[in-house]
């Protein structure tokens, strides 16, 4: 049996939306909207779909950098927005984030290792300035920087380099769950793969537990267990990730994969065109939410929104199509 870490049940994530001269609350951006998924120990699960779909404000949730509308958040047992401030500080040691832009997640006006060193200087307030300086030494060694580096700035490093370095900090406390948000999407094609296969190679060697967001399936492919491909605030297909790519069920993750290329000579696949853009999350359409986009789109797909429910062994979907 695999030993569950994280457990995400019904999450809901809005943002109110303010108009006229009192500035009233006249809508809500649904961002997140009843998503629920577990994470267990040691995998990685990857969250993938089209900008807007809700996918960072999922994982910026689960670490309380925003606080949600509804739901629960179960980490290593414990219900992570029931926490205070201070228990959730003593949380968060376990738990870190490595952010999308290595250009502005780093604070330009400090050195290494302040940047790295400042979470040794919260929660390890009893280290010395010297016990900090090689712990950040060590660190930027492991992430295949030289340790040497620890008094540049930011600006002196390549975006691969300083995405390295956001790696680091990530590691220095030691976490067992790390959240990558889109890690390497600002990144050049040829920078891209070792750093995947940096974060491969970390996880082995530290027992880590990463939730990978991303909206490349080619990308997710290579460093998840399971993948979920989320549309609209809503999660509507849920598998292990070789099951996903080779018998994707639901018709939004079909239209996904068709548009990876096909690295094989002669081999082709067919295209599937998505039409229209997709819907505003301040007014969502009723029923499924990729109804109007849908190629298969029934009356009852109108006007009933489908379970997200297990149709395969761990294999869960939400879609009429799939039900009927």
């Amino acid at each position: 049996m695999k030993e569950r870490l994280l457990e995400v049940k019904d999450l809901k994530t809005y943002f109110p939306v303010e108009g006229g001269i009192f500035k009233k609350t006249t809508n809500y951006v649904k961002a997140v909207d009843g998503v629920s998924f577990d994470v267990f120990k040691g995998e990685t699960l990857g969250l993938v779909g089209e900008s807007g779909c809700g996918k960072s404000t999922t994982g910026r949730t689960i670490m309380r950098l925003i606080e949600a509308t509804a739901g629960k958040v179960i980490f290593d047992g414990k219900d992570i927005f029931s926490l205070s401030k201070k228990e959730m500080l003593k949380t968060r040691r376990e738990m870190q984030m490595i952010f999308q832009d290595p250009f502005s997640s780093l604070n330009p006006r400090k050195m290494v290792k302040e940047i790295i060193g400042a979470a040794f200087e919260i929660h390890m307030p009893r280290m010395t300035k010297k016990e900090r300086e090689q712990e950040v030494a060590r660190l930027l060694e492991i992430v295949g920087l030289n340790p040497d580096y620890t008094t540049r700035y930011p600006h002196e490093f390549s975006g691969g380099q300083r995405q390295r370095i956001g790696i680091a900090r990530s590691l220095a406390l030691n976490p067992k769950l790390i959240i990558a948000d889109e890690p390497v999407s600002a990144l050049d094609v040829s920078i891209q793969s070792q750093v995947l296969n940096l974060l491969n190679k970390l996880q082995k060697d530290f027992s880590l537990t990463y939730i990978f967001i991303a909206h490349d399936l080619s990308v997710v492919r290579h460093l998840s267990d399971r993948v979920g491909v989320m549309y609209l605030g809503k999660l509507v297909e849920l598998a292990d990730g070789d099951k996903l790519y080779a018998q994707p069920l639901h018709p939004y993750t079909k239209a996904l994969l068709s548009a990876i290329p096909i690295p094989e000579v002669g081999v082709k696949r067919e295209r599937i065109i998505l039409k229209g853009d997709v819907p505003s999350p301040l007014n969502p359409p009723n029923g499924c939410r990729f109804h109007t986009r849908c190629p298969y789109c029934k009356s009852i797909c109108k006007e009933k929104e489908p379970l997200f429910k297990e149709v395969s062994p761990n294999h869960y979907v939400s879609c009429h199509l799939i039900d009927n």
